[in-house]
């Protein structure tokens, strides 16, 4: 075929089709490709080292040896962002990084989410690391169940299914919600149940629960008094704060900057945010780390302006993030008036943190109604049995029900 000028246009040889010239007459030809040459075009497309002789490992990898790799990237991530950017690379590892193994040995901060990030999707997540087995997710999603979405049946069951696989936190705060009867009334209180739940915490390691438990037995509070006995598990309570500290910040001790010395000793622990409860002697180490799930409570409820509801309170001691499920419900210092706490142990830290240097006596206090809270009956005489007032070096002040 010739164009007006003479010339021939050029013969058109591609992959689907070509041109031959016969007797004057250009007849095109289309070739039929299997369904291995199609594949092979396919390939070209994304992969072009491979088309061109290479070879592709990532896809000759098996699964078992990625679903082995995701389980150690998840159970350390140390954000969300860094388990989540593995789940965007490609559809294969978004498939394998949803399975149940991998989801299972998720960390605590695999799934630490902020309020301000809380969605469907992250409730869907959360959801599915909880049915996979994760029993950390089980005691997140159960605790903000319980104290943010108002579910508490769903909430407590989540909490319960990671405290019988002896989950230490679980079963603190399943302890708190029976000092308190949190969720229900007055009279949904379970003093016994509390002591058992500590106990059983105190037993795993858990040294909130174990402070917990040597007020109960001090006060004699859900179990039979024994002062001796609550003392030395309040000494022991604190041997394991400063091991903790100890072993899980070395370079931050080495520098000489953790332990200081301030001749006032009430303002001892003014010195800066370290350990509570050797703040009397002098020592200024860093504070342990709080949990996932509390600091999402106190984040989630600092947004709605540290309100958990009309009339309601949060639990005075920074990290806990508790709120009050009902008016009243956890009980006050008696001699302000001015902070509440969800339980002694909580008091005990808040003490020696801060509320030591704050708290001052007033003959009469209110409480939000305007109503008169001075003459309210002492539920116990002394947090730390047998020291009354704020004076005394190691000494916690009463709590009274609000």
């Amino acid at each position: 075929m010739r164009t007006r000028r003479g010339f021939c246009y050029p013969k058109v040889r591609n992959a689907a089709c070509c041109c031959e010239e016969e007797d004057g007459v250009v007849k095109r030809k289309r070739y039929l490709f299997t369904s291995q040459q199609l594949h092979n075009r396919k390939r070209f497309k994304s992969s072009p080292e491979t088309a061109s002789g290479g070879t592709d490992f990532f896809d000759s990898l098996p699964d078992d040896l990625l679903l082995s790799i995701l389980c150690k990237l998840s159970s350390t991530a140390a954000s969300p962002s860094d388990f989540i950017s593995v789940l965007m690379t490609c559809r294969r590892l978004n498939g394998l990084g949803l399975n149940s193994l991998v989801l299972s040995k998720a960390s605590p901060k695999t799934f630490a989410i902020r309020p301000t990030n809380w969605s469907e999707s992250a409730h869907r997540f959360l959801k599915q690391c909880a049915d996979a087995g994760n029993i950390e997710a089980c005691y997140t999603l159960g605790m903000i169940r319980f104290y943010c979405l108002h579910n508490r049946g769903s909430g407590a069951s989540l909490m319960a299914k990671a405290a019988m696989t002896s989950h230490a936190p679980a079963l603190y705060s399943l302890a708190v919600i029976q000092f308190n009867g949190s969720g229900g009334s007055k009279n949904d209180k379970d003093l016994r149940a509390g002591v058992a739940l500590c106990a059983r915490a105190a037993f795993l390691g858990h040294i909130d629960a174990l402070r917990e438990l040597g007020h109960c037995l001090q006060d004699g509070y859900g179990v039979r008094q024994n002062i001796s006995e609550g003392r030395r598990f309040l000494v022991q309570a604190n041997a394991r704060e400063l091991a903790a500290v100890l072993s899980t910040t070395p370079s931050a001790l080495t520098t000489g900057s953790w332990l200081t010395w301030n001749p006032i000793p009430h303002h001892r622990h003014v010195l800066g945010s370290g350990c509570p409860l050797l703040s009397d002697f002098g020592c200024n180490v860093p504070a342990p780390e709080a949990h996932p799930a509390s600091r999402f409570l106190t984040d989630w409820f600092s947004a709605k302006g540290g309100e958990p509801g009309s009339g309601l309170r949060l639990c005075s001691h920074t990290g806990c993030g508790r709120p009050e499920t009902r008016r009243h419900e956890f009980r006050r210092c008696s001699v302000c008036g001015a902070v509440n706490y969800c339980s002694r142990a909580c008091q005990a830290l808040d003490w020696k943190l801060r509320h030591k240097a704050e708290c001052a006596p007033v003959e009469r206090w209110l409480d939000d109604d305007g109503e008169d809270n001075a003459n309210v009956d002492v539920e116990e005489e002394n947090i730390n049995g047998g020291f009354q007032g704020n004076n005394n070096e190691g000494g916690v002040v009463a709590m009274v029900e609000s």
